[in-house]
């Protein structure tokens, strides 16, 4: 038989099987319907049960590395701010308030010295002269470096007569470089120091406390005779350099000290992002001693 096949087994008789009959189909395995909403179901608990653990470490985690860079910014910020009012010219610092904003200004000392006052031994000694309106002077101690449009500074008191920003005991000086002997013109000095020290300025510079776009802003521009009081006014005179975003508070107060020798300047700094939130204080001693 052509479409027979045999099949033998073991011990049994040989049998045919006709190949035109039905192979067996295999076993078909799956799930039901009611079977994936019972997965899933379990799956939704278990999930809802992880949450309620995890949830708070990682948010506390989350949290606490946003507090931690808010609070290196701030003080990165704040220390920016004291090296820089430690340096400036004595009785230059000025705090406004203008609605939400708060500013800081006050003249940076690019270098300084003391000038001859008097005739010494040397015949070719060459004191100032405070009679002159245009004089030239040595120079005590190491050559100071002055640049283009640099100033000349002496006995800044804060006071009519002896006030930086109104320009009465700023000159120009005449002569760049570095150098033992300095020049300048504009008239004759008010006041002499009493420790015979000059300043050289340059520019006048501002903290503005932004509370309407959460920044802090630094700003460097040309002497006013006038604070600006505002954003606004500050943005009119130079471009800003953002020192810190997140800005959520600031407060500044300046107490000049007794016959403003010595102040004291505090600052205080908020900052936040999302629910994290730091709060930095520091204080300023500021040297007034022209």
């Amino acid at each position: 038989m052509p479409n027979a096949r045999l099949l033998r087994s073991s011990g049994d008789a040989p049998s045919v099987r006709s190949s035109a009959e039905p192979k067996a189909e295999p076993a078909m395995h799956g799930f039901t319907l009611i079977e994936l909403v019972v997965v899933m179901s379990i799956i939704g608990i278990i999930a809802g049960a992880l949450t309620i653990f995890i949830r708070n470490p990682l948010q506390t985690y989350f949290d606490g590395a946003a507090r931690a860079e808010l609070g290196d910014q701030a003080d990165t910020a704040l220390r920016r701010m004291a090296r820089e009012i430690r340096n400036a010219l004595p009785n230059s610092l000025r705090v406004a308030v203008s609605g939400s904003d708060m500013l800081v200004e006050f003249v940076p000392i690019l270098t300084a010295g003391r000038y001859r006052a008097e005739v010494g031994t040397d015949p070719a000694d060459n004191p100032l002269d405070f009679s002159a309106s245009a004089d030239s002077f040595d120079v005590l101690g190491p050559a100071v470096t002055v640049s283009a449009g640099d100033k000349l500074v002496i006995n800044n008191l804060g006071i009519a007569g002896a006030d930086v920003y109104a320009g009465s005991n700023r000159r120009d000086l005449t002569v760049t470089g570095t150098l033992s002997q300095l020049a300048y013109t504009g008239g004759a000095f008010p006041f002499s120091s009493i420790s015979s020290r000059f300043y050289v300025v340059g520019e006048a510079v501002s903290y503005a406390c932004d509370l309407a776009s959460g920044t802090l802003w630094r700003y460097r521009y040309a002497i006013q005779a006038s604070q600006p009081a505002s954003v606004a006014a500050l943005n009119a005179l130079a471009s800003p350099q953002a020192l810190a975003t997140g800005l959520a508070g600031c407060s500044v107060s300046y107490a000049a000290g007794i016959q403003q020798r010595n102040g004291l300047i505090t600052l205080h700094l908020q900052l936040q992002r999302a629910t994290a939130r730091v709060s930095l204080m520091h204080q300023i001693n500021v040297v007034n001693t022209p």
